[in-house]
């Protein structure tokens, strides 16, 4: 597998390939613009830099995120078992993908500080692993596993922050988990070979604040595996090289909620927006992420054979306030 990252180097750059047990970085000669040029006319660059000798350590540069924007960025939601069941979910009885998605507004980098805006007061994290699309999509497609690496380019690291108490008494998924750096990427695209696929099966996930872990789980435990989501997905929505699908968050996430039965019976009782208010007001003593917190996310194989880098990102408040 190659490992691809972007780095804005004045006279070389911007792609880079790391090469070699020592984690050095060798550029690719070509310029492309974007992940999309990348995808389509750098095969032979970057192929051809993963054999090159190294000229940077990786640990020395400040990776920007791999994916370039404009891009569309869907998302699947509760798509690991116990996920789904603190979402008050049952596993078992999902037929089909939860689909939303985030504007590309939201896409940093993968040690960019993310602004925590003044309103907000429930920051919460959620660790994905990210697949980065190869090629164009105008209709419905079969995506197979046997056909997967004609859809899928590489992965990457995602973090979907979430704005809870936007995105739940507002209703608003895209609103809440669009706002400024609210999906750190990066810091590489692993590009594996075709017959390389199935270690999406096997990817360790784990997301740490300040230390702390807080979310652990495997890829094992996906609900909706890439070629059957990929398949759902292009039934409704077009995609194009360098966009990015984030296949769901491992369970951990501070925000939860409680069973249908006791939601509905609330409903009944309390009018919503005063139900709303009392969720908030409860979630405030729950460890949501507050400015001067460090979220650190990495995702790779138990014996470290595949290794996607790792983020660390740095949560800081607002300069000014901007009113929502």
């Amino acid at each position: 597998m190659i490992r691809l990252g972007r780095y804005a180097d004045p006279q070389r750059g911007p792609w880079w390939a790391v090469v070699g047990a020592d984690e050095s970085v060798s550029p690719l000669t070509g310029s492309y613009a974007t992940t999309g040029d990348l995808i389509r006319d750098g095969e032979a660059d970057w192929r051809a830099a993963a054999q090159a000798p190294g000229q940077l350590q990786a640990t020395a540069v400040e990776w920007l995120a791999p994916i370039t924007t404009p891009c569309r960025v869907m998302c699947l939601g509760a798509n690991y078992r116990q996920h789904a069941i603190e979402s008050g979910m049952d596993p078992d009885d999902r037929e089909f993908n939860l689909f939303f998605d985030k504007t590309d507004a939201s896409v940093t980098g993968p040690a960019d500080p993310v602004v925590r805006p003044a309103h907000v007061r429930l920051l919460d994290f959620e660790i994905e692993l990210a697949l980065v699309l190869r090629r164009e999509i105008t209709e419905p497609v079969v995506v197979t596993p046997e056909n997967l690496g004609e859809f899928v380019f590489g992965i990457t690291i995602a973090n979907d922050l979430s704005a809870r108490d936007v995105q739940l008494p507002q209703g608003q998924f895209l609103k809440g988990k669009s706002y400024r750096g609210f999906c750190p990427t990066g810091p590489y695209i692993v590009v594996p070979e075709a017959d390389e696929l199935g270690v999406l099966d096997r990817l360790d996930l784990r997301l740490e604040v300040n230390g702390e872990l807080r979310q652990s789980d495997t890829t094992a435990n996906l609900l909706f595996g890439p070629a059957e989501s990929l398949t759902e997905l292009s039934t409704f929505c077009n995609s194009s090289p360098g966009d990015l699908l984030l296949t769901g968050t491992p369970h951990g996430c501070v925000a939860t909620s409680p069973p249908a039965i006791v939601r509905r019976l609330a409903t009944a009782i309390l009018p919503e927006r005063k139900l709303w208010a009392a969720f908030v007001k409860r979630q405030l003593d729950k460890p949501y992420l507050q400015p001067g917190d460090r979220v650190t996310a990495s995702i790779r194989t138990a014996d470290g054979s595949v290794d996607l880098g790792r983020q660390d990102t740095l949560i800081t408040a607002p300069t000014q306030e901007v009113t929502p």
